[in-house]
Formats: C-alpha cells, structure tokens, sequence
C-alpha cells in the first residue's frame, strides 16, 4: 500500500477541471464589460456587473459568452446555487443598448438568475422609451427585471457595502489586480494537480518496478531513483513557495488598513489556496513516507546482492575445501603412504581451519546483522547462513571421519609391518642344517605353526584395508611353502635327505588358480579367508551406515513424540489456537503413528542385513507421501506460529516438556527428515545382493522430495481461474528470463520485448504449462511464502518447441502453432534446460502417441525432416477433416 495515494491526492486527481481559465480570456477580461466584484446580495447571491462599456453591442458573441460562463464559474457551488444578481449600468445610454444587453443576457447566460437590477437611461426621453420599452417586452425577457431610476434605488436592493464606488458603495475593487489574483491562484492549482500527477507517476513507476539481480544495477537504480525523487522534491518546494507567496499576497491586500475586509470572493480565494497548500503538504508528506520504505527497500536489495555474491565467493572457497578434503583418500597401500595421507589431512583441516573461521565468521555475522535489521529477504538470508554452518560442519565431520578411519589403518598397517618384519626375522634365523633332524624340523614346525596362529589375529584387522592383503599374501605364501617343506622333513624317512642351501635370490610365487593340481587345502582355506575379508569389508560400511540410519529414526521418533506431547497440555491452550491445531501441526500424528509403529521396527529389522532395506523403503512408498501433506500445510502453520508463537502456553510447554528448542524448530524436523534419509550412501557401498532395490529406493525417495517441493510452490499460484488439478501432474516448475517475440508486432515493440527480460515463474503440466510472476511481500517484518501470480498459459496440445536458440545455449523457444507470438525462455544452466527441454519433449511424443491410439475413426500421420519433427493427427467434426499438431524442432 502506498501512502502517496491518500485522499488528498485523489481528490486533487478527481478535481472537475473548469472549462475555462482566465489566461485563456486574459483580453476579453481586460475590456471589463462584465465584472465579479466579489458583492453579495441580502441572501447570499452573487453580484455580476455590467458596467457603463459603449462597445457593448460589438462584442462578439463568443467572447460575451466565454467572459459570462468563467464569471459564473468561480462563487462557490452554495453561493451559485442561489442565484446570481445582475446589476446592468445604462445611465449614459439608449434604451436600445438596454434591451440589447437585456436579450444578450437573457439568451445566454449560463447561471441561475434571481434577479436583474438595470440603471435606466438618465436623459428623459431615452427614460421614456425605456419604460414603455420594458412594459412592451418584458414577457420576451422572461426575467424579474427591475428598472431604477437612481443609485439610491438601487441601494433599496443591495447593500452599499457590497458595491464598488462607481455605483455608490464603499466595496473597493480593483480589476486588474483580481485578474493578476485569478491567474496565479489558477496557475497555483494547474502546479498542484501537475506535481501530484507526477508524483503519482512516479509511485505506480516504483510499485511495478521488478528489482535487479546484479549488485551494478541495483547500484544504477538506487541513484536513478534517488535522483528522481531529490527532482521531484525541487519541483515540491517550488509549488510551495509559489502557493506561500500567492497567499501572502491575499492576506497582504486584507491587512491594508485595520477596517478593510476581504469580500466573499476574496475570502473564497484565501480559503481555496490554503487548501492547495494543505493537500500538498500532506501529498509531500505521504510521498515522503512511501519514498522511506522504498529508498530502505532498493538499499536492502543492494545489501542483498552484496550478501549473495559474498555466499557465492565464500561457498566457492568451502566447495575447493570440500573437494580437497573428499578426494583426499582414506586407503593408503603401506605404512608410509598412510602417514603421509594423515599428514596431508592434518595440513589441510589447518589450511581450512583459517579460511573456514575468517570467511564463516565474516559472512555469517553480515547475515545476521541483515536478518536483525529486519531485512525484507530474512527467509532467503537465514538458509545460506544456515547452509555455510552446516558446510562448515559437514568439513568438520568429514575431516574427523577421515582422521579416524586413516588412524584406524595406521594402526593395522603398523601391525602387518611387525607381523611381517617378525616372520621374516623368524624365517631367517630358522637354520636349514637343523632342520634336517627329525627332532630340528618338529621344533621349527612348532614355531611356524605359532607364528600362523598370530597371523589368524592379525587378519581380523585387515578388513578395512584391501592393499594391505598383498603383502599379507606374499608373506603368508612363503610360510606356507615352508611348512610343507617341514612336514615332509619331520615325517619318517626311508632314504636320507640330502641338505639343499636356500636361494635368496628367488623370489616367492603366488601359486597359479589356473592349475588345480597346485591348488593345497591350507592354500584354499586362505583363499576363503580373503574372500570373506573382501565380502565383509563390503558389508562393513553399509552395515555402518544402516545403524546410523535406524539411531536418526529412533531420535525422529522421539522427537516426532515430543511434539504430540504438546497437545497433552490443553489446560493451557490460547484463545488463538483454539479449532486451530490442525493448521498448527497439520498431519503429524499420521507421520508419527506411520514412523512409531512400522517404518522404524522395519529398520530395525534389517539392521543383520542391511542389503535389504531397499525392499523396505519400496514396500512403503504409498505411506510416505504423507510428507507431501504435511509440507503444503507448512506455510499456514508458519503464519499462524508467528501470530501466537509467544503466548505462555508455548514457553510453558517447553518448560514442562523440557525441549531444548522452540515448538518451530520441531515442527520443521519432518521436513528436514524427507530431505535427510541416506539410501544414496548404502548405494555407495553396496556391492551385491539388494543394489537394485537401493537404486528404485532412491529414486523413489527423490521422486517424493520433488512431489514435495513442487506441491509447495503449486499452492502458492493465484490469479489461476481454473482448475489445477485437471492439467494434470505437474511435471516441472523454475524460475526463468522470458522473452516475447510478436509475429505482426511493431518493431520497436519487439526490439523492447528482446532487450529487457520478464521474470517468469513456469509450471508445466501434463496439459498446460502456465507463466506466473513471483511476488514477496514483507509483511510485520517477515516475509510471506512467496506467491506466484498467474498471467497466462499455453495448451500443450497446440504447443512447438524449438530447442536450440542462436546466440545462448541455455535458451529454447515454446510457441503456437503459427508462431504469432514466440516465448523465448532462458535457463539459469544448461542442464536446467536439457531437463525442461526433454520433459515437454515427453509430453508431446507422449500426446501424439496417445492420438495414435485412439478409434479406428482417427487417422495418425507423422512427418519428419531433418530439421523438425512433427506429429500431425487428423480426426473428423461435422464431415470435414481436422489436424492438431505438436512440434518439435531441432
């Protein structure tokens, strides 16, 4: 609501504009044939006088009219009302002149007449003609006509004080300066109207005007405006010296001697400039105050852009980190590349920790200064601070993981080294020669198998490690082959056995898996060892990550409980929430039951095999739309917690409840909740059994989230007058540039079209795809839920695309079938586009195959060319064929 459109400025805008101005008479006024001295009559009516003039009869009539009519236009509507007197002066002329003035007045005066007084020739003879002349016509006339023969007479009728001298009285009037008067209180109000109108203007310029989305135009608007606004504030105080000075002047001519009084003309003007004066103070004041709001409104989006182009640089800076730190590896091969992996992470997070500490606490504190302020985009500023802390947090998290898992196998690669380093220390010192007794080789075997059993210990902890198990193998071999070669010696021996040196020089061989003759039972359990290592390291991590899973459900779960809780305290529920809860909480105890009976002991279920919680999100796809319920009612709950959101009854039950957050923060936890289930990450680490339900879980857990969020902005649509919900499913929604391009427009019309961009808002439906315009308003110092008003559509069934614009990638083109009038639309990306690109290319293909299919009355065609694909389907009304086309262009 704008303030500059008060009352005041409307009834200046609504004044009746008056045919006639005195500078457009200024000569006729000057040969004063009829003057408005400001008399009155005994009751009021006001006195118009013609005066001695000896060229009477020769004014022509135009003029005579154009002087009568603006005469009769200034008393006000009261005084006119009652009639006016005419006081016609011929006592130096001929009764002729007198019934020439007589017929002239009669036929052409524009007011009400109450009475005529007319000084009658002062020579005898012209007396007596007049009096016969009177008597013979005054039927003709058809006005009370009075003749006088003297002043004296006339002072019978009207008061001296309210004629001027020449007639007798003590009126003082000066024509020229109540012409000077009249012009300048006239110029006064044309100045008032013409600076409200500007003003006016200039306010409707501002209301529509849409805000920049760059930081330079915002800038160049902020001084456009301002520059404006000090133009206009000029032409302010110009009008109101002008109207200052105009009134100085009327009281300056009142204050001419102690006994003058201005005459009800006088008064009349005095009165009708400090109204002017008025209405326009009070139009300055209002414009002012709109001004104010919208100067804090430009200023506040220019701190916004700076505040987002801040977040871009500083999420810039925090996506680097998080792209170092995520390709950092937790795997190292050997000891020494494990160091170095926890040295470079170690250097990193106090890389990071600068960077992280300087940018959060710079940009997070400009945040909030702007939410503290009241800034009319808190509810587009909070997320971003929240993001960058959540950013912040997530680096922190991972950079803890990681320092755990890389410590972990610092730990296990240490302990292969000493298992292996004492193996090969064993080995050495075992010496050949005295192994060739029965007794040496009992001992030594007895040492082997010692040290084998160590290794079963050892092999536990290689699961999380997969190159480590090379090395491992390796050494393992080698003992392998030397226990066989010990159980031969230690068996008894029918022929000596001739002592064989060792051969340093050759290097162990892993035995070949394509020979199955080579292949021992000891060599094949520890095959089945490594592969169980392998399999369990696979389940290791998704198991890790089930049970994640199902503590987040249990915390959901009492958190969702806490809530209900809340509804137990009805004792002290307030007046405002009373047939409300449901707007308040909408479907939550439909969430919950859902969560607390069956989706969390389904979990809780699959915890032994987490492979198959994929069937499990997938059996339960019907009951987890109920989120799409509660995320439309979110905007009303939102609008109704601030209106009672510090009622005692709220701070009571979180007294009572003990909850560590306000009722708000739960009441956002289902919508958090949707956003945050981490089928994406089992689907990382599955590797076998359920990979296929995992990836029909996600996608259909993301199928949700986008029902979810396109419901929301479906629900914000107004101005729409038909049904939404026969268009069909809506498919898509974005915000994009459009352009309009006029087939039979003008040229400069299409050349604006193309130069400046509208802001549009598109839903696309099954049947329909609708251009809205986003709209936020700030209402009490919080932002309402962005609403999208509606301002046309296009049937898809007559719809063409084009998908490749010359000049921008990221543009295509919808129109009708005669391209009369092109939409040309531009995506924030490329991937945006191929996405809205392919989604209406569905839709089409999908509408020309459904015409295929219909009865065997319908006839389907399709024609194709290298540049453009087009499904034509011919069907019948009335006995003449009719086509209906889709297009798509390449």
């Amino acid at each position: 609501v704008y303030l500059y459109h008060s009352y005041i400025v409307y009834e200046i805008m609504q004044q009746e504009i008056r045919p006639l101005l005195a500078v457009d008479i200024i000569e006729q006024l000057h040969r004063q044939f009829a003057l408005l001295s400001g008399g009155r009559g005994n009751d009021g009516a006001p006195i118009i006088t013609f005066p001695e003039y000896s060229g009477f009869s020769e004014v022509p009539e135009e003029d005579f009219l154009n002087v009568v009519t603006y005469l009769t236009s200034i008393p006000s509507l009261d005084a006119a009302s009652i009639g006016f007197i005419i006081i016609i002066d011929r006592r130096k002329d001929k009764w002729s002149s007198v019934k020439a003035s007589l017929s002239r007045i009669a036929g052409a005066f524009p007011g009400n007449l109450q009475l005529v007084l007319v000084l009658r020739p002062s020579r005898f003879f012209q007396r007596a003609i007049a009096d016969i002349g009177i008597k013979l016509h005054k039927d003709d006339f058809k006005m009370k006509i009075v003749m006088l023969n003297s002043l004296s007479d006339l002072h019978g009728y009207v008061d001296k004080g309210q004629l001027t001298r020449e007639l007798g009285g003590s009126l003082e009037y000066c024509h020229s300066q109540w012409i000077h008067h009249r012009t300048a209180i006239e110029n006064f109000a044309m100045t008032v109207k013409t600076t409200a109108q500007m003003l006016q203007k200039f306010g409707t310029d501002l209301a529509e005007m849409e805000l920049p989305n760059d930081i330079q135009c915002t800038k160049d608007l902020l001084t456009a405006h301002t520059n404006k606004h000090n133009n206009l504030k000029d032409e302010l105080k110009l009008a109101l010296k002008q109207g200052t000075t105009l009134l100085g002047c009327i009281k300056e001519q009142a204050a001419k001697s102690e006994n003058h009084k201005l005459n009800p003309d006088e008064m009349e003007n005095q009165t009708t400039v400090e109204r002017l004066l008025a209405q326009l103070d009070e139009t300055e004041n209002a414009f002012e105050q709109f001004w104010c709001k919208h100067h804090l409104k430009l200023e506040q989006c220019l701190q916004l852009r700076h505040f987002e182009q801040d977040f871009r640089e500083v999420k810039v800076s925090l996506d680097s980190l998080w792209e170092s730190l995520t390709s950092l590896s937790v795997i190292g091969d050997c000891l020494a590349r494990v160091e170095q992996l926890l040295k470079d992470l170690k250097t990193l997070e106090e890389k990071a920790q600068v960077s992280l500490s300087s940018l959060l606490s710079l940009h997070a504190l400009h945040g909030d200064q702007l939410i503290q302020s009241n800034h009319y985009a808190v509810d587009s500023i909070r997320p971003k601070c929240v993001e960058l802390r959540r950013v912040c947090d997530d680096f922190s998290n991972e950079a803890k993981k990681k320092t755990d898992v890389l410590s972990k196998s610092l730990q296990i690669h240490t302990g292969i080294e000493k298992w292996c380093e004492s193996g090969i220390y064993l080995l050495a010192s075992q010496a050949v020669d005295k192994c060739q007794t029965q007794e040496g080789a009992e001992s030594a075997l007895t040492d082997i198998e010692h040290f084998l059993e160590s290794a079963e210990k050892t092999l536990c902890l290689q699961i999380s490690v997969l190159k480590a198990l090379k090395r491992l193998e390796d050494v393992q071999e080698m003992f392998e082959k030397r226990h066989v070669s010990l159980k031969r010696l230690s068996a008894k021996q029918t022929r000596p056995v001739q002592p064989v040196a060792p051969r340093p020089e050759s290097s162990p061989k892993r035995p070949s898996l394509k020979n199955p003759t080579r292949t021992t039972g000891s060599q094949q359990r520890q095959f089945d060892k490594r592969s169980h290592s392998f399999l369990f390291f696979c389940l290791f991590f998704c198991r890790h990550i089930m049970t994640e899973l199902i503590e987040t459900e249990r915390l959901y779960v009492e958190e969702l409980q806490s809530i209900m809780e809340v509804q137990n305290l009805s004792h002290l529920t307030p007046p405002s929430l009373e047939n409300k809860r449901d707007v308040l909480f909408g479907n939550l105890p439909e969430i919950y039951d859902f969560h607390n009976k069956t989706f969390l002991r389904e979990l809780e279920d699959c915890i032994e095999k987490p492979e198959l919680v994929g069937t499990c999100f997938l059996k339960r796809k019907e009951e987890l739309q109920v989120y799409e319920k509660y995320c439309q009612n979110k905007p009303r709950s939102e609008v109704l917690w601030r209106q009672c959101g510090d009622s005692v009854f709220f701070q009571e039950c979180q007294k009572k409840l003990d909850h560590k957050l306000s009722l708000d923060a739960y009441l956002l936890k289902p919508v958090q909740r949707i956003h945050q289930i981490p089928t994406h990450e089992m689907l990382k680490c599955s590797k076998s059994e359920g990979t296929a339900e995992l990836e029909e879980a996600l996608a259909t857990m993301l199928d949700i989230i986008k029902s979810v969020n396109d419901s929301m902005h479906q629900i914000a649509i107004t101005g729409f007058e038909g049904n939404l919900s026969e268009l069909g499913k809506l498919l898509m929604q974005g915000s994009f540039n459009v352009w309009t391009d006029h087939k039979k427009g003008h040229s400069k019309v299409k050349d604006l079209a193309r130069f400046k961009p509208m802001q549009r808002h598109l839903f696309l439906y099954d049947k329909m795809l609708l251009f809205c315009k986003k709209r936020e308003e700030t209402t009490d110092g919080h932002e309402k839920t962005p609403s999208y008003s509606f301002k046309h559509s296009l049937k898809m069934s007559a719809v063409g695309i084009t998908e490749n614009v010359k000049g921008d990638n990221k543009k295509f083109e919808v129109w009708y079938n005669s391209r009369e009038v092109v939409y040309i639309i531009q995506a924030p990306s490329m991937d945006v586009k191929n996405m809205w690109v392919s989604e209406i290319r569905k839709v089409l293909t999908g509408q020309l195959e459904a015409c295929r299919g219909t009865h065997t009355h319908t006839h389907a065609h399709t024609h194709l060319s290298p540049n453009t694909k087009i499904g034509c389907v011919q069907h019948t009304e009335g006995g003449f064929p009719v086509y209906s086309y889709g297009h798509v262009e390449f």
